[in-house]
C-alpha cells in the first residue's frame, strides 16, 4: 500500500473527521461563550458588585515609566506597567464554568439518549447440536 493511500485511508476514517469537526465547533462555541460572558454576564456581575468593571481590575506591582529625554540629549527607555490582572482571570474563570456546564449538559443528553439495552440472552443449542447431543447420549447407552 502506498504512503499516500495509507494516509488517505487514515484521514478519511470516521473518528478523525469527527474529531476535526468537534475541534472546529468547540473553537466557535468558545468564542460565543466568551462574548456572552464578557458582554452579558460580567456587566451584570459588575452591576451587582457596585459598578465594578472586572476587565480593568488589577494589582499594579510597578507603575509604567514614560520615555524621558534628559537635558544632555540621552533618552531613557519607557518601561511598561507590571500588574496582576485578576479581573480578566475572574472573567475567564466564569467563561470556563459556562463551557464546562454546557459540555456537561450535552454529555448528559447524549447519555440519556443511549438507552442501556439488555444483553441478549445466550442462544440455546442449534437444532444440529441438539441432534448430535441425542446421538451422543444414545451411543453412551
Amino acid at each position: 500500500m502506498s504512503f499516500i493511500k495509507e494516509f488517505k485511508d487514515f484521514a478519511m476514517r470516521g473518528n478523525l473527521v469527527d474529531t476535526a469537526v468537534a475541534f472546529v465547533m468547540g473553537a466557535a462555541f468558545g468564542k460565543i461563550v466568551s462574548s456572552f460572558v464578557e458582554g452579558m454576564v460580567m456587566p451584570l456581575v459588575g452591576m451587582l458588585t457596585g459598578g465594578v468593571d472586572f476587565s480593568k481590575k488589577m494589582f499594579v506591582l510597578k507603575d509604567a515609566i514614560a520615555e524621558v529625554t534628559n537635558p544632555d540629549g540621552t533618552v531613557t527607555a519607557a518601561v511598561a506597567e507590571i500588574s496582576i490582572k485578576y479581573g480578566m482571570f475572574i472573567t475567564n474563570l466564569i467563561d470556563f464554568i459556562v463551557v464546562a456546564f454546557a459540555v456537561f449538559m450535552v454529555i448528559k443528553a447524549i447519555n440519556s439518549m443511549k438507552k442501556a439495552e439488555p444483553a441478549p440472552a445466550p442462544a440455546g443449542p442449534s437444532a444440529e447440536e441438539k441432534l448430535l447431543s441425542e446421538i451422543r447420549d444414545l451411543l453412551k447407552k
